[in-house]
């Protein structure tokens, strides 16, 4: 059933920038489709491991949102917080373990922890949108993509910019980039002032933002400003979702991506929209 028979809105056909990461904004089965993003593999109590991104995969996820730090021994390891108490049996900052101590932690009990460069080689056909967590883990980021030729397939993001501008500055091919906080928060308080105009610089040097739905008690992801930002070439994906009626009322309004850690609830809504599964 499309999405018009389903009473859908159609989507909409924006000018999108063609980037080889964003498969929606190529010819083909996705052109202009909204894009589902596991997020850390979209399974809370095995987040960031080879299981939860196995699991995401076989349901039809074709993009994984990740969180890479480095280790002490310089292992570009995927992990969301500082330290390791929160998910693991380890305890203390991941920075101080070597990768060999790493290795023997347990993620949800029984689960081992990922290097970001196993996970591009277990997952060849999959893309990663990759968050990275310190500033050691730029050149380490560069030296993997670079190595692997592995471009098309990574959007470096941070919420700091500085660590984005550095991996377009190390890397020999570029690679798709979202906004940081200051970017970000730039476009959603002089968007409605018609600010863009002024931010044409820094919007030139990214692919796409990904925001939530509200910053405390600011509202960021609404018509207007998804309407701002496609006017702009810029996609709009939103984090993180877990409820379908929400799902449905973002992707009406015309978002162009959806980060959740409720993988089965945002694929039966990617599926009710058939655009599912978005594996190759």
């Amino acid at each position: 059933m499309s999405s018009v028979e389903a009473g859908r809105t159609p989507y909409r056909q924006h000018p999108y920038r063609e980037v080889p990461y964003l498969v929606n904004s190529a010819p083909g089965r996705m052109h202009h489709a909204p894009l589902a993003f596991a997020h850390r593999g979209a399974d809370p109590e095995r987040e960031n491991t080879i299981a939860a991104f196995q699991q995401a995969v076989d349901l039809g996820f074709r993009y994984l949102e990740i969180d890479v730090r480095t280790s002490a021994d310089g292992e570009l390891v995927i992990f969301h917080d500082e330290t390791l108490d929160r998910v693991t049996d380890g305890t203390g900052k991941l920075s101080e373990h070597t990768w060999a101590q790493l290795q023997a932690i347990r993620v949800g009990g029984s689960e081992s922890m990922v290097r970001f460069e196993d996970a591009l080689r277990t997952f060849p056909d999959t893309y990663f949108n990759v968050d990275l967590k310190d500033a050691e883990s730029v050149e380490h980021f560069v030296e993997i993509v670079e190595r692997l030729g592995a471009h098309d397939r990574v959007l470096a993001a941070s919420f700091n910019d500085a660590r984005r501008h550095r991996v377009r500055r190390l890397l020999a091919k570029p690679v798709a980039t979202s906004g940081g906080w200051v970017s970000n928060a730039l476009m959603v308080l002089l968007g409605p002032l018609n600010g863009f105009g002024r931010l044409s610089q820094r919007i030139a040097q990214i692919d796409c933002v990904q925001v939530p739905i509200r910053q405390s008690r600011v509202p960021v992801v609404r018509p207007k400003f998804v309407e701002r930002c496609h006017r702009a070439g810029l996609q709009v994906h939103v984090w993180v979702v877990d409820d379908p009626a929400e799902m449905h009322r973002l992707l009406d309004m015309g978002v162009d991506g959806i980060m959740t850690d409720d993988a089965q609830a945002l694929a039966a809504v990617m599926r009710e929209r058939s655009v599912w599964p978005q594996t190759v």
